[in-house]
């Protein structure tokens, strides 16, 4: 529930923390902001709160154009949801219902279209389909804000199968034609130019604890990672069977609260299931400040590291080959496999590799690793499960797999689905840090044991064990 005093101190204060919190509805005018909106304050006489948009969209408000809700941090996923209705978000984000009806999304999430109907009008007050159209609007929005894309393209990669339905939906959805909305935009961008959004955050953002962490498991060719900067080669699955290849560099600037995100695409069909995929490599719509309350009154004697965020793998096929490969060995030695891998199965991008494909991975004799024969089998095995569409979505479910553990799976489901309640019990980290929690159980940390975990793994280590260590992060 939204504690409306808090919500007003927060809008007057214009407070980063709470953005994409709540939304700030006013009803002079028909408009919802964000709380960091910099227009003057209305009366609080005049204001509504809402817990999302959609919610104050559904309530007949209209989004403002001064700043953007469009481009606000999305409310996290853990903030009470059904499992089966997060899934379901996850997939309409990710297309579901662009690529297929209503009933295959049903199939895919085990439910009946009745049960599914229910859990959206229950939790979020509207459909399914009215849910994908509002996302779709909003990312549309957001790319007439910052982009010189054409109309049309807009639509495209917005989902839209035509572009007269596009304009009814957002004239209807956001109170403008899009022709309209492009001529208030800002001054494009040079021809030529990649395709640049900004993506915001709620602060803090640990951005030096991210950025090493992934320099030290980046694999050459297929990531870089600068001072400022995290990016990658990247594929993009459709459900429909298209294939998308690019790459993007998200370039942090602390100072927007956000990250300026360089990105080239081959189909801008699958532009808005990237730009969300990015988001959580990014780890971008945590509510750190709210994680962070919890840890500190679960385990008061934790020096906790603000703003820490989890460090995002493209791909849970990728997260799984890199977990098995890390299995029994030292970063260093599983960093070493997974670059031997790129370079030997990976499909070459420009300069550098995508990362290989299960079908790739799957019918070779893997003679490029120096690794167990058994393992090379359990690779191969993993790969042939995702090759043969066999594999579930949900990391978790994998230990099914002989040579996957609770370790792999685990591991695989923080870093492949930034899944937020990962408990990595059997990590050699993990273990070592364990006497920082002075005994507290680590089950007091759920929902965000996996918050706990980078804690521990940021905690200072011991002269003598300042080491590489098997199954270590």
């Amino acid at each position: 529930m939204l504690d409306p005093a808090q919500c007003r101190q927060a809008r007057l204060a214009r407070d980063a923390r709470f953005d994409g919190r709540f939304v700030v509805a006013v009803t002079t005018t028909g408009i919802y902001c964000r709380p960091i909106c910099p227009a003057t304050p209305p009366r609080e006489t005049n204001v509504r709160y809402f817990d999302s948009a959609l919610a104050a969209a559904e309530a007949g408000f209209r989004p403002c154009l001064r700043c953007r809700p469009d481009s606000a941090p999305d409310s996290p996923a853990w903030r009470g949801t059904r499992a089966t209705l997060e899934r379901a978000l996850r997939l309409i984000d990710d297309g579901a219902l662009r690529d297929g009806p209503l009933g295959a999304l049903c199939e895919r999430l085990g439910v009946g279209e009745r049960h599914l109907r229910r859990l959206f009008h229950e939790q979020l007050g509207v459909s399914p389909k009215a849910y994908a159209q509002h996302r779709q609007c909003l990312f549309a929005k957001q790319l007439l804000h910052q982009t010189t894309l054409p109309i049309t393209d807009i639509a495209y990669a917005s989902g839209f199968r035509s572009l007269r339905r596009f304009n009814d939906a957002f004239l209807n959805r956001i109170g403008l034609a899009p022709r309209e909305l492009r001529r208030r935009a800002g001054t494009p961008s040079q021809a030529g130019e990649p395709l640049t959004l900004w993506l915001a955050y709620r602060p803090p953002y640990a951005w030096p604890a991210l950025r090493d962490f992934h320099a030290g498991r980046a694999i050459p060719g297929l990531e870089w990672v600068g001072e400022e900067h995290y990016g990658r080669h990247i594929r993009w699955d459709a459900a429909d069977g298209r294939t998308a290849t690019g790459q993007f560099t998200a370039e942090h600037v602390p100072e927007r609260q956000a990250f300026r995100v360089r990105l080239e695409l081959d189909d801008l069909q699958v532009l808005s299931p990237v730009v969300r995929r990015i988001r959580r490599v990014l780890d971008l719509d945590a509510d750190t400040a709210t994680i962070e309350a919890h840890l500190a009154d679960a385990f008061p004697t934790l020096e906790l590291v603000e703003g820490l965020r989890l460090p995002g793998i493209w791909s849970p096929f990728e997260a799984g080959a890199r977990a098995i490969l890390g299995q029994q060995v030292s970063t260093d030695a599983a960093r070493g496999l997974v670059t031997r891998l790129v370079e030997a199965l990976g499909e070459p991008a420009g300069n550098g590799y995508h990362f290989p494909t299960p079908a790739a991975v799957a019918g070779s004799a893997l003679d490029c690793l120096r690794m167990p024969g058994a393992r090379k089998a359990t690779l191969k095995r993993f790969s042939s499960w995702y090759a043969d569409g066999e594999a579930d979505d949900e990391p978790t479910a994998w230990t099914t797999l002989k040579g996957i553990g609770p370790w792999t799976a685990s591991y695989a489901a923080l870093r492949g689905t930034s899944h937020p309640d990962v408990w990595l019990a059997g990590d050699a980290g993990v273990r070592r840090a364990l006497p920082c929690l002075h005994g507290a159980a680590p089950a007091t940390a759920a929902p965000w044991r996996s918050y706990l975990t980078l804690q521990l793994w940021s905690q200072p280590l011991p002269t003598h064990d300042a080491r590489s260590q098997a199954n270590e992060h």
